[in-house]
């Protein structure tokens, strides 16, 4: 009788109540191979927003300092988080053995011949490689995505496949987005890598939000 009671109480309380971004969006069956994903901005975007962590609302950042917006889809992958796991596979690429997680979900941009016109949206996208990134001594490695079943980047399949000027523009944009005035930047990518440690990084971050957020996970079974 109690479970009758509460399912249609669940469904209300879904109707009424703005999910989490971050822990309320499932990341999908089909993952690290097909992943949804929470876009925070789009190309047309000269502010830089972000998933605020505790509401879960987007926020202004702060606005870009120069010309530079990101040139694809940019947002990050629902119940990831980069910790140990993540950190540990960075070391064994890298072979230092000073980094640590930056306790942020997985970054992920996703290309798209669409022009999608604002954020805050969920997409259904195909991981395809991605940079190691490093921001002095913290892994924030950016996974590169296709959108699922797009016109002209639905076939590829490895970061191999894309044309140079695409991976440069990217690279780009995620060297140079932190720049300030007289101040050094630390940002730099060690590794340009493809499907496979995609797919790696992806399992590993999945791994570390389980760890981290384990808590979370039994409490809401408890609601």
């Amino acid at each position: 009788m109690a479970n009758k009671i509460m399912d249609p109480i669940g469904r209300l309380m879904g109707l009424r109540y703005k999910s989490h971004p971050w822990h309320g969006v499932d990341i999908g069956k089909e993952a690290p191979e097909k992943l949804i994903c929470f876009v925070e901005m789009v190309t047309t975007d000269t502010v830089k927003y972000e998933v605020d962590k505790e509401t879960g609302y987007l926020r202004i950042d702060r606005p870009q300092k120069y010309s530079n917006t990101v040139p694809a889809l940019y947002g990050f992958v629902p119940q990831t988080y980069s910790g140990k796991e993540v950190a540990k596979f960075c070391m064994e690429k890298t072979g230092r053995d000073d980094i640590h997680g930056d306790g942020d979900p997985i970054d992920i941009c996703i290309l798209t011949e669409k022009e999608i016109v604002h954020g805050d949206i969920l997409v259904r996208a195909r991981p395809i490689g991605g940079f190691r990134m490093l921001d002095s001594n913290q892994s924030d490695d950016k996974i590169i995505a296709v959108l699922n079943n797009d016109a002209v980047y639905g076939d590829y399949k490895d970061i191999s496949d894309c044309p140079d000027l695409v991976i440069d523009r990217l690279k780009h944009y995620f060297l140079t987005y932190k720049d300030l005035p007289g101040k050094q930047s630390d940002v730099e990518i060690t590794h340009t890598f493809g499907i496979d440690e995609a797919h790696e990084v992806i399992r590993r971050s999945m791994e570390d939000y389980f760890h981290k957020f384990d808590t979370l996970d039994s409490a809401l079974k408890t609601v």
